[in-house]
């Protein structure tokens, strides 16, 4: 198939592939394959369908925009001014050990400026997607974040990263639970944000994330009116950073409490630009 060579054609390819991925990552999960796991470090997973779903991943993409460069987990790439980051599997040792919370998560990024995302939970059949200034949809359908105002009320997950010292986590989880927050832990970052960006949870906090786990969670939440981290500001595609990503009424909290800077809202910088 062929794709017009702008954003449109991006889009559908965006759509076209992680679908196929999709179906790729699921026949893997329900035939056991997902049980032949090893290590890459510490709670660190892979699966060979973690390789097989990147590697159908870059050569379509290839395949279609050969101009266009590629970062993706599990075989890295380079960053250039267009930029595919994926991840095959996100929730690696969820999908290793049978539970079906995972996903595959691809952004395309145009100058440090995220313009598509898409996240899809093969096993569930949801499809998360999202042009940047369109909103976001699940399975074709908006959808936006939660409209959640009291901490006592809410429900916050809280990433687990081994680039940070426990003591900085334990510290973030406390100070959420004094304000009266539920907090959670799911097992993975991006299917976290595409829950933020649907209003199922509250709030996602990690203190170091990859980009390709989070870039197209963010954009999702920020299109679906949460408020978000300035990600590129105070991380990068290359290294990563730290995440937050809230429902609206309780983001304010959340940073203060974690110590992770917001952006402003969406439409406040929409209005800033156009005066």
């Amino acid at each position: 198939m062929s794709y017009t060579n702008d954003l449109d054609g991006r889009a559908q390819l965006c759509r076209d592939v992680i679908l196929s991925a999709g179906a790729l990552v699921l026949e893997g999960f329900e035939n056991g394959r997902a049980a032949d796991f090893s290590m890459k470090g510490p709670q660190d997973y892979l699966t060979e369908t973690d390789a097989a779903s990147e590697a159908h991943i870059r050569q379509r993409i290839a395949s279609a925009f050969p101009d266009d460069s590629f970062f993706g987990e599990e075989g890295g790439g380079d960053i250039r001014e267009r930029v595919w980051v994926v991840d095959p599997i996100d929730g690696t040792a969820n999908f290793a050990r049978g539970i079906p919370h995972f996903c595959i998560s691809i952004g395309y990024v145009e100058e440090n400026v995220a313009k598509l995302a898409a996240i899809y939970n093969p096993a569930l059949d949801e499809l998360y997607f999202c042009r940047a200034g369109e909103g976001a949809t699940r399975n074709g359908q908006p959808i936006s974040a939660a409209r959640t105002a009291r901490f006592d009320m809410a429900s916050v997950e809280l990433g687990w990263s081994t680039r940070i010292p426990n003591a900085q986590y334990l510290e973030a989880m406390t100070r959420l639970l004094d304000k009266g927050a539920n907090v959670r832990r799911a097992g993975s970052g991006a299917m976290a944000l595409a829950y933020v960006a649907d209003g199922r949870s509250d709030a996602y906090v990690e203190l170091h994330m990859n980009s390709w786990d989070c870039v197209p969670g963010l954009l999702l939440v920020a299109e679906a009116g949460g408020r978000v981290c300035p990600f590129f500001e105070i991380g990068s595609l290359q290294t990563g950073g730290a995440v937050l990503a809230s429902a609206p009424a309780i983001a304010d909290g959340v940073s203060d409490a974690v110590g992770i800077v917001l952006a402003e809202p969406l439409g406040r910088r929409e209005r800033h630009h156009a005066a």
